[in-house]
C-alpha cells in the first residue's frame, strides 16, 4: 500500500466521482482508476460502489477512509514539523469554526497569523460544533472552534475559551417582553422556539438544558445562521435560546434572563487533536490566541 494510492483514494471518496476527482489530483483518470483498482486488489475487498453518476463508499471503503485521512494528516505533519525546524513554517493550516463563536476574533486571529506566516496556506471550514469535533478527531482538521457538545477522547481534546449564559430573545410586543424580567423553562412552555439545526454546539446546550428541566419544546423554524435565526425573532415568528453575546447582534430584541438552567450554559473551546499529533501550524495558531510562544 502507497501512499499515494490512499491519496487517490481519499480523493475519489471526497469527489464521489472518477473524473472530478483527477482532475483535482491532476492525474488521468485512467491513472486514478488503476491506482484504486491496485488497492482494491490488495485489500482484496471493493471499496466503492460505482455507478454512470457517482461512486459511493462501501463498508470497507469508509473503514479505509477513516484510517487514511490520519495517515495521510500524520505525514503532513511530519512534513511540516521537519520545515519549523529549519526556521519556515511551511503547509497547509485547516481551520474549522461555528458562526458567532465568542472568546476568540477568527477573522482577526487569521489575518496575525498570515501576516506571521505567509508561507503556510490557510484553509477555513464553517459548520456546526458536532461535525467539527469529528472533523478534527479525523485528523481532517488541524483544530477548530466551537462550542463543547461532549467530553474530551483519546483523538480530542479541548482547550477553554469562553463561557456565557443563556439568553431569550424576542419581539419586543411579545407577551415576554412585557414582564421584563428573567424566565424559566417552564415560562416558556409551549412556545415557538427559532433554533439552529441539530449539530450547532447552542442547539445542542439548549436542548439539554431543557430535557434537564423537564420541558418539552419544539422547535418549528431551524436555520443554519445567525441573522436568519435574529431576523425570524425579529418578525415576531418565535423567541429564541442563544448565548448572551448574541443580543448585541440585534438590540432591537428584548433580552431575557434564562434561570433554572447552569449559570454558564454555553462554553466555547478550542478542539485539537492530542499534543503529540497537533500540527505546527496548528501550535503556532495557537500560540497567538493564547499568547503563548509554543502554543497548545
Amino acid at each position: 500500500m502507497e501512499l499515494r494510492q490512499l491519496q487517490h483514494f481519499v480523493a475519489v471518496a471526497e469527489d464521489q466521482h472518477f473524473t472530478r476527482a483527477a482532475e483535482r489530483l491532476m492525474v488521468s483518470q485512467s491513472g486514478l482508476s488503476a491506482s484504486v483498482r491496485a488497492l482494491e486488489r490488495e485489500l482484496q475487498t471493493p471499496l466503492f460502489v460505482r455507478t454512470t453518476r457517482r461512486v459511493t463508499l462501501t463498508e470497507a471503503g469508509r473503514a479505509l477512509l477513516r484510517e487514511a485521512e490520519r495517515i495521510l494528516a500524520g505525514v503532513r505533519a511530519a512534513h511540516e514539523a521537519v520545515a519549523a525546524v529549519q526556521g519556515v513554517l511551511r503547509g497547509t493550516l485547516s481551520l474549522g469554526t461555528e458562526q458567532c463563536i465568542a472568546g476568540v476574533d477568527v477573522a482577526g486571529l487569521l489575518a496575525a497569523f498570515r501576516h506571521r506566516h505567509p508561507d503556510v496556506e490557510i484553509r477555513l471550514r464553517q459548520t456546526g460544533s458536532a461535525a467539527l469535533a469529528e472533523e478534527v478527531a479525523a485528523g481532517r482538521l488541524d483544530l477548530a472552534f466551537a462550542y463543547r457538545t461532549g467530553p474530551d477522547s483519546d483523538q480530542l481534546r479541548s482547550v477553554a475559551l469562553a463561557g456565557e449564559p443563556t439568553t431569550v430573545l424576542c419581539h419586543p410586543s411579545h407577551r415576554l417582553a412585557g414582564q421584563g424580567a428573567a424566565v424559566t423553562p417552564d415560562d416558556l412552555a409551549g412556545e415557538v422556539f427559532v433554533d439552529f439545526q441539530q449539530d450547532w454546539g447552542p442547539r445542542r446546550a439548549t436542548d439539554a438544558a431543557f430535557a434537564r428541566a423537564g420541558v418539552r419544546r419544539t422547535v418549528a423554524l431551524e436555520v443554519n445562521d445567525v441573522h436568519s435565526l435574529l431576523d425570524l425573532v425579529d418578525e415576531n415568528l418565535g423567541i429564541a435560546v442563544v448565548p448572551r453575546h448574541f443580543r448585541h447582534k440585534r438590540p432591537s430584541l428584548t433580552a431575557l434572563p434564562l434561570k433554572g438552567v447552569e449559570e454558564v450554559s454555553y462554553e466555547t473551546v478550542a478542539l485539537l487533536p492530542p499534543a503529540q499529533a497537533a500540527s505546527p501550524a496548528a501550535r503556532a495558531l495557537m500560540g497567538l490566541l493564547t499568547g503563548s510562544a509554543g502554543g497548545a
